[in-house]
């Protein structure tokens, strides 16, 4: 399938063989073209997707390679945070999902979704968060925006029903938003490695 695929797009693959380069045994035990991978940031001179597996334990994580047609499927963050979506969850009632709904009961000037262990627990209906699981979210900022403009996103996730972390993610990379507006600066992840940035959108470059 033709489609154009970001950090944090949850796909799925045609075959186990699609996986390159994992060296993991525990991938060959636990993984099946069933449950998705996570596209993350780096580049490959071949062309190839980088991803990420994950299993059920925080240490399983493993890191490779698939190719573009192997592709089948595909869920981005953004897909998960369709509020009639997450009232049909079966975790509906774990606080990660509760303020993810709470959040899409309301009008943002941007888009975003769900990332981590709740995007993949509602992408998969696998239950790998529970009462004390973090809320991982993405906003997509393609133009500037100023700190004061998150003032509003930032209330709602301040003493929520759990701990709550946002990527900010512009064309050049995404900062964790939280230090960002706390420090006036912050690390830039970008497919060729972090950088610290006081502008997100790396306009003093």
């Amino acid at each position: 399938m033709t489609t154009t695929l970001r950090p944090h797009d949850l796909i799925w693959l045609a075959s186990r063989e699609a996986l390159e380069g994992i060296t993991d045994d525990w991938v060959a035990t636990l993984w099946h073209t069933g449950l998705p991978v996570v596209v993350r940031r780096d580049v490959d001179d071949e062309g190839r997707i980088p991803v990420g597996i994950r299993g059920m334990r925080r240490d399983q994580r493993a890191a490779g390679w698939v190719r573009p047609e192997q592709v089948t499927r595909v869920v981005s963050p953004e897909d998960l945070s369709d509020p009639q979506s997450l009232l049909r969850s079966p975790f509906i009632s774990q606080p990660p999902v509760q303020l993810a709904l709470m959040l899409a009961q309301q009008t943002w000037p941007w888009r975003w979704g769900v990332t981590g262990s709740t995007g993949y627990a509602l992408a998969t209906g696998i239950p790998v968060i529970h009462a004390a699981s973090d809320l991982d979210l993405l906003i997509r900022a393609p133009q500037p925006l100023s700190p004061g403009e998150f003032t509003r996103w930032q209330q709602q996730l301040n003493g929520a029903l759990c701990r709550a972390d946002t990527q900010l993610e512009t064309p050049q990379g995404a900062v964790a938003l939280a230090e960002w507006l706390r420090d006036g600066k912050a690390l830039l992840k970008t497919h060729r490695g972090p950088r610290l940035v006081s502008d997100p959108w790396d306009r003093e470059a």
